[in-house]
């Protein structure tokens, strides 16, 4: 069953809008596509209930109506980095239990795109960060590239950890989070020229996104061809 692992240059890189923009690229194929963040920080309340909006985002565009729980296991109220957030109300963040979530949802899929924390080396506790997520899964990862000044050495050092940590990247897809960037074909260019991975998509500045409109974006084909699963 495969499973993918969104990873990004950096917080706020856009790994949310392509996590949805992907899922529903995946699902127009035929797929059931469900998604998982394991680890967020940042609570609004629903309805009485704690969640954060990037995860109930990804629960609202899965194929199934999965638990909240199962979708995201750790949330967290304050929008830190994790590790902060965890020892704060004295709790760790345990990879069997994420684990144990996502193997439930797989159940339910025929794909599941999984989005991280952050970046590639966000912390989880003293001992891991998100990488092990990804690392004792053996997920292979595509990596959103937040296009601003500086990502193209963000890209590549990315690029560098992932896979020194042994796990396949497939692809990158090009977010452009900074709509005053200049030079931004250029910088893409660079971008195709220096990653040694396939570019799965670029996704311009959008005033107002959806996954929709981010799908048409995605080379949702050219990933499929990589697990050689047919559109259905």
């Amino acid at each position: 069953m495969p499973i993918l692992f969104v990873s990004g240059t950096d917080t706020d890189a856009g790994k949310t809008l392509v996590t949805l923009g992907l899922m529903h690229a995946l699902q127009a194929k035929g797929l059931r596509v469900n998604g998982m963040k394991p680890v967020a920080a940042g609570v609004s309340e629903i309805g009485g209930e704690a969640v954060n909006d990037d995860a109930l985002l990804i629960r609202q565009q899965s194929s199934k109506q999965l638990d909240y729980k199962l979708v995201n296991p750790y949330l967290f109220e304050p929008a830190i980095a994790p590790h902060i957030a965890a020892q704060q109300v004295d709790q760790n963040i345990d990879l069997k239990l994420i684990q144990a979530a996502l193997d439930e949802i797989e159940k339910q899929s025929d794909l599941v795109v999984v989005e991280g924390a952050g970046g590639w080396l966000v912390p989880l506790n003293e001992q891991q960060d998100v990488a092990d997520i990804a690392v004792n899964m053996n997920l292979p990862v595509i990596l959103v590239v937040g296009l601003k000044l500086g990502c193209i050495n963000h890209a590549r050092l990315s690029i560098q950890a992932i896979q020194a940590r042994g796990c396949r990247v497939i692809g990158w897809i090009g977010s452009q989070i900074a709509p005053e960037m200049m030079n931004v074909d250029e910088n893409i260019e660079t971008l195709q020229q220096y990653l040694p991975v396939k570019c799965l998509g670029i996704v311009p500045w959008l005033e107002n996104s959806d996954a929709e409109t981010v799908a048409t974006y995605i080379e949702s084909e050219a990933l499929l061809d990589q697990f050689g699963i047919p559109a259905k």
